[in-house]
């Protein structure tokens, strides 16, 4: 069975994910089933914490599947270099049915492991690099509301919180 994808309000959300220690068959598997969801989501990106494992894992594929060598599993990932600056519309599978503008750097540089424990690095521009720091946003207990004014935030929470009680969300 493939885990749901958790929404805001759930507590794994809010905290850091636990860093990978063990770089075994149930990592690979767990890497395997958020590339499922992902897909299935039809999203560019997905960490652990959004199906409620507080791991330092995300999966990436801007590409949608058209591009293999363009798919990354990447865990325990840290930007060496954040440069440049882009905005654009941003989503998240985990507040489905809002997006925002959000400021992120147009250019990083990531340092991680792939699922084996083997050191990897990315340099990804754009939209993957956008998702790189939306995903390691949430591996550090983030959400996309935190970019966003106290404002808005604000009336988003609302309209959730009104979702919510109306068992829509």
């Amino acid at each position: 069975m493939v885990r749901p994808i958790v929404k805001y309000g759930d507590p794994v959300l809010g905290r850091p994910a636990v860093e990978i220690t063990e770089f075994d068959a149930s990592l690979k598997s767990l890497a395997d089933e958020m590339l499922e969801v992902m897909y299935a989501a039809r999203g560019v990106g997905l960490a652990a914490p959004q199906i409620g494992v507080s791991k330092r894992i995300f999966v990436m594929d801007a590409t949608a599947g058209q591009d293999q060598a363009r798919r990354f599993v990447v865990a325990n990932p840290v930007i060496e270099l954040a440069e440049g600056e882009q905005e654009g519309g941003e989503g998240c599978l985990s507040v489905p049915g809002f997006s925002f503008e959000i400021r992120r750097a147009e250019h990083v540089v990531l340092r991680g492991q792939d699922v084996g424990g083997s050191q990897i690095i990315l340099d990804v521009a754009g939209l993957e690099a956008r998702c790189v720091a939306h995903e390691i946003d949430h591996l550090n207990g983030k959400l996309l509301l935190a970019h966003v004014s106290p404002l808005k935030r604000d009336l988003t929470i609302r309209k959730i919180k009104k979702r919510i009680r109306a068992h829509d969300w």
